[in-house]
């Protein structure tokens, strides 16, 4: 079943020039999608769309579970869970008090922390301020967070950035099990985040969907050509 459907979706920050330029994109329920694109390409910019922080847009048709979508509606946003690349949010709250105000906030109890905590290796610093965070280990409070909390709608901006090995390997089986529970939506430039998880990729080239890969065509060396270079690292 459809989760979500976006059709014709163009975005800016200055209207003269556009991000995203026709943008189309369905999500499914319970799978693990792949936006890949080299930096600048858009894969942010749609998310923010998708997070309602860009006014700057226009789209033919929009949906979630068949009815009409509004990005900014309560409805949608108790649905969806977002991590960012860069987050600088909460930042005097610790990441118990950050989980318990977002468990607050969607009227949901957290599941699996404990384990959570310990797959990212966090448990010295489940007390500490965010802003006293590494970059890495604050991108673990909300992974924790976003994992903990099994919206419908899991979406992750550059997730690998920041992590060390141990807990990237962690994050990969994180998104690859998130299927009991919802959809995952992430983008990456990292070729092996891409072709470790994902059911379906989607690869994202100046502002529109230049390919699309399913099942056993996500390979490294079919992806690396739709994107027209030679490494992804």
């Amino acid at each position: 079943m459809k989760l979500l459907e976006i059709k014709g979706l163009s975005a800016w920050y200055n209207a003269d020039k556009k991000i995203l330029k026709g943008f189309d994109l369905e999500l499914n329920e319970n799978e693990a999608v792949g936006l890949i694109g080299l930096n600048g390409a858009g894969k942010t910019t749609f998310i923010k769309v998708l997070t309602g922080l860009i006014k700057g847009y226009e789209v033919s048709e929009k949906s979630f579970r068949g009815s009409d979508l509004k990005f900014r509606d309560n409805a949608f946003k108790n649905s969806r869970y977002a991590v960012f690349a860069e987050d600088d949010s909460f930042k005097y709250f610790t990441f118990r008090e950050y989980l318990t105000y977002v468990c607050g906030a969607y009227k949901k109890k957290a599941q699996g922390v404990e384990e959570l905590i310990e797959g990212f290796h966090f448990g010295e610093f489940e007390n500490t301020l965010l802003k006293d965070l590494s970059t890495g280990n604050r991108k673990k409070a909300f992974l924790i967070t976003g994992f903990a909390l099994r919206p419908e709608l899991l979406i992750l901006d550059e997730p690998v950035n920041g992590l060390d090995f141990e807990s990237t390997e962690f994050l990969y089986s994180c998104i690859a099990g998130y299927k009991k529970y919802g959809t995952v939506l992430f983008s990456s430039h990292i070729l092996e985040s891409i072709t470790l998880t994902s059911d379906r990729v989607v690869v994202l080239e100046n502002g529109v969907i230049s390919k699309k890969f399913e099942g056993e065509e996500i390979k490294a060396e079919a992806i690396r050509e739709a994107l027209r270079y030679e490494d992804v690292n």
